[in-house]
C-alpha cells in the first residue's frame, strides 16, 4: 500500500437519506462505476454498500445505505437499523436530499437523528437539473435554517453535476491519515455478492406491484473455470406466495427468462468472462416478517 504524504487524508463517509434520493446513482457517479444497484422505485437498496474512492490526497470510503423511514415490517426495520448504524460509524455523514421531490417526514426524521451526532455533515441537494432556481435558493435557504451543515451542495448525480465540488468538499472535513485500503480496491463485497445484487436489481425494473419487495435472491452456488472457461452461477428468487412465484415465472416461464437475460449479461461484463446464470423461484412464506428467513436471506 502507497505511504500517505503527511496532508493525506481517509475515512468513512455515510450516504444518507430517504428512499429513492438517488443514493446509489451518486455512489456509482462518484467511484466511476457500479457497485450498488439502482432502480425507480424506493428501497431497492437493502444492505450497507461500501465503494473505494482514490484520490491523489485523499482516499474516501463511501458507505451507502437503504433508505431511511418509518419502517413496519421487520425487514423494514433491520433495514433502517443498517442505515442508522452507518451513521454512527462514518467519520463523516453526507446526507443525500431529493430537491424536485422532497420527503418531509423522513428528512424530519434524519434532521433529528443528525441534531445527535458529532461527526461533520455535508448535505447535497439532488436531482437539481429538474428544479427551477428561485425554488433551489429557496430550498437551500430552508435547510440552512434547520441543521448545521459543514456544506449544502446543489448537484445531479445522474447528470454528473457539481460532483468535484461535492467531493472537494467531502474531501476537506475527513480526518488526516493514511489510506486505508489498496489502491486497487473499489469495494469489499464479494463478486459472489454483487451478482445476487443485480439479480434483484432486474426483479426490481421488470416487475410491479409487491413483487420486487416480496422477493430476496440467494445465490447457492458460483462456480469460476479455468481462464476464459467462464463462470456458472445458480441462484434461488424467493417469494411469499404461490400467486407472487407465478407472476415473477410469467407466461411460459418468459419473465424469469427476461430477468435472467438481462442480469446474466450484466454479470458477464462485470467479470469479463462467460457466464451462465441459472434462476429458480422458491416460496418462503411471509418470509419479511420471520427472523429466521432474514437472518438467512442476509439481512
Amino acid at each position: 500500500m502507497k505511504e500517505a504524504s503527511l496532508d493525506f487524508r481517509s475515512g468513512f463517509i455515510a450516504i444518507v437519506g430517504a428512499p429513492n434520493v438517488g443514493k446509489s446513482t451518486l455512489l456509482n457517479r462518484l467511484l466511476g462505476e457500479k457497485i450498488s444497484i439502482t432502480s425507480k422505485k424506493p428501497q431497492t437498496t437493502r444492505n450497507r454498500i461500501l465503494g473505494v474512492l482514490h484520490r491523489k490526497r485523499s482516499q474516501m470510503i463511501f458507505i451507502d445505505t437503504p433508505g431511511i423511514h418509518r419502517a413496519r415490517r421487520r425487514l423494514n426495520v433491520r433495514i433502517v437499523e443498517a442505515a442508522i448504524a452507518a451513521i454512527a460509524d462514518a467519520d463523516t455523514i453526507l446526507m443525500l436530499a431529493d430537491a424536485a421531490h422532497p420527503d418531509p417526514a423522513a428528512e424530519t426524521i434524519l434532521v433529528r437523528r443528525l441534531a445527535r451526532q458529532r461527526q461533520p455533515v455535508i448535505l447535497a441537494l439532488n436531482k437539481i437539473d429538474r428544479v427551477e432556481k428561485p425554488r433551489l435558493l429557496e430550498q437551500m435557504a430552508q435547510w440552512r435554517d434547520r441543521c448545521r451543515f459543514e456544506a449544502i451542495v446543489p448537484i445531479s448525480a445522474l447528470k454528473s453535476v457539481q460532483i468535484e465540488r461535492l467531493l472537494e468538499a467531502m474531501e476537506t472535513v475527513l480526518p488526516f491519515g493514511p489510506p486505508l485500503f489498496p489502491e486497487d480496491a473499489v469495494t469489499d463485497l464479494p463478486v459472489r455478492f454483487i451478482a445476487g445484487e443485480i439479480v434483484r436489481e432486474k426483479i426490481f425494473r421488470l416487475t410491479g406491484e409487491e413483487i420486487p419487495y416480496a422477493t430476496a435472491v440467494t445465490v447457492e452456488a458460483f462456480e469460476e473455470g479455468r481462464g476464459q472457461a467462464g463462470v456458472t452461477i445458480r441462484a434461488s428468487i424467493h417469494v411469499e406466495r404461490e400467486s407472487q412465484k407465478g407472476i415473477l415465472i410469467g407466461k411460459g416461464g418468459g419473465k424469469l427468462r427476461q430477468i435472467r437475460e438481462a442480469a446474466q449479461s450484466e454479470i458477464q461484463k462485470m467479470v469479463g468472462v462467460p457466464v451462465v446464470l441459472t434462476l429458480f423461484v422458491r416460496v418462503q412464506k411471509n418470509w419479511r416478517q420471520d427472523t429466521r428467513a432474514l437472518r438467512k436471506f442476509g439481512y
